[in-house]
């Protein structure tokens, strides 16, 4: 069908420009464009050719994808909005930071749900691909572990001192979402398409897994930190949390490698899943 490839180059031309708009510190048009891309990858799922229970895990893993990066969308709207309302006393400004702090947490928690959610219903059509096996499965197999591992040392690298139970309580979806990713990364060498592209999207997506850990883990240490009765007598002066956006006329590179890393591993791993897919059912 034509409309699957037109929609799989509209999702790539998206794709860059969210990368671009994010190396321009424009926020808001890097995660609208981030919208785009993967709802365009959903419908290149739907539309391309195969089996219908991989087109359909494949399109609900981007749809939902796009759902998240959606809901983050919305959540920086409301906090550029917030951003210019004075804040008034110091009790006032405390209370301002306590809330800006939970909202991070909650939207984190809501990325790293959105993962671990995505990555199982791709994982769905990855018994549909071939098997490839061999040195090939070693690999990602000793890959998936090294995430597993780089997750434990970001979390254990947490600042401040947290207690153990609660910061594993609170870090959850994100623990799921590198647990998750690792597994469909381990699997991607024994089953997957000849290219390795699913291998490829597997491995950016443990990236962004794993960074949800460590941001999740970090943010939820400053919160605690912050609230902890113990150490809550006063704000210090000079205590500052910036909501907006970068200063006028700077590059960030860091947030143009994150969009590209995370936009680039879920459309490798959707064309990965629909490649091997296609390789299954030839003759």
């Amino acid at each position: 069908m034509c409309l699957s490839p037109s929609l799989g180059v509209a999702a790539a031309v998206a794709g860059l420009l969210s990368v671009g708009a994010a190396l321009l510190a424009m926020p808001d048009a890097s995660l609208l464009w981030a919208v785009v891309t993967l709802a365009a990858l959903a419908g290149h799922a739907l539309a391309a050719s195969g089996t219908p229970r991989v087109r359909w895990s494949v399109a609900a893993g981007a749809g939902l994808f796009a759902l998240v990066a959606a809901a983050n969308l919305l959540w920086h709207r409301e906090r550029v909005a917030d951003a210019g309302e004075p804040l008034g006393s110091q009790a006032a400004t405390r209370t301002y930071l306590v809330e800006s702090l939970r909202e991070g947490l909650d939207q984190q928690r809501l990325t790293a749900w959105g993962l671990a959610l995505g990555v199982l219903l791709l994982s769905v059509a990855v018994p549909a691909s071939p098997a490839r096996g061999g040195r090939r499965g070693v690999v990602t197999t000793v890959l998936a572990v090294a995430v597993l591992v780089w997750c434990g040392l970001s979390v254990a690298a947490t600042p401040g001192d947290p207690p153990l139970p609660e910061l594993l309580l609170a870090l959850q979806p994100a623990l799921l979402a590198a647990l998750v990713t690792a597994g469909v990364l381990a699997s991607s060498g024994w089953r997957g398409d000849r290219r390795g592209l699913l291998t490829a999207g597997m491995v950016l997506l443990a990236v962004v897994a794993v960074r949800a850990c460590a941001d999740l883990a970090s943010t939820w240490a400053s919160w605690w930190a912050f609230v902890e009765p113990a150490r809550d007598a006063f704000l210090q002066p000079g205590f500052m949390v910036s909501v907006g956006g970068s200063a006028g006329g700077a590059l960030e590179v860091s947030s143009a490698v994150e969009t590209a890393v995370a936009l680039g591993g879920a459309g490798l791993a959707v064309a990965g899943v629909l490649r091997a897919s296609r390789e299954n059912a030839r003759p």
